[in-house]
């Protein structure tokens, strides 16, 4: 009995520390008036959790906006109960949204590779499968070389070679259900929060706070 107790407890802790864990089905409408302007681009990556790499990217300066999504996959429409199958093809994706002259692709490639393992396979600790596999989308040639020649670089004087993360040409965004966006934010007491997605963020703002955004008082 003792056993089984300690595995429903256990089961309760992966929950509440699993990205998937969260199955709240109601919308959230989210009040944001951000439009891009024409001299906006957008960047997208894929680095385990949405809501841990949507909370990263917005604390760089010149990033206006990062929105949780889907891409990398080969079904439409795919929501967060499809993908977590694992069945679509698509990764938990952030599109980024950037002022070039703040900061450009190649900075948004360091904070990419700079705040996730890229040598996990299928996963960031502690979700696991194809949906959150690392990818570095690209959209032109020019940043598909920006990305390889980090990942050469890296692979060289890092990660012995053994980097994983994927580098493909971005086809489809679809934008995730309202309720995932700014949800770190939103949800600063949820249990995968406080435990995975704020000490990650804190983690790549004590290696690279000369790209964070100078916070208001």
């Amino acid at each position: 009995m003792k056993f089984f107790k300690h595995l429903a407890a256990f089961g309760f802790f992966l929950v509440l520390v699993s990205c998937f864990g969260f199955t709240k089905k109601e919308e959230i409408k989210i009040n944001s008036k951000y439009a891009p302007s024409q001299d906006t681009e957008v960047a997208y990556f894929a680095s385990g959790c949405f809501w841990c790499v949507e909370a990263i990217f917005e604390s760089v300066k010149g990033v206006e906006e990062a929105v949780s999504g889907y891409a990398g996959g080969n079904t439409k429409n795919p929501t967060y109960q499809s993908i977590g199958t694992g069945k679509t093809g698509h990764a938990e994706t952030v599109a980024v949204y950037y002022n070039p002259k703040i900061v450009n692709f190649k900075t948004l490639v360091k904070v990419f590779f700079g705040s996730h393992n890229p040598t996990t396979v299928n996963g960031q600790h502690p979700d696991y499968g194809t949906q959150y596999r690392s990818i570095a989308f690209y959209k032109t040639e020019v940043e598909k070389q920006i990305v390889q020649n980090a990942i050469k670089k890296l692979n060289e004087e890092v990660y012995e070679g053994k980097i994983v993360t994927e580098v493909r040409k971005i086809e489809t965004f679809y934008k995730a259900e309202d309720y995932h966006q700014d949800f770190e934010k939103r949800n600063p007491n949820q249990g995968y929060v406080r435990a995975v997605s704020v000490p990650r963020l804190n983690r790549f703002k004590k290696k690279f706070p000369e790209l964070l955004k100078v916070e208001k008082h």
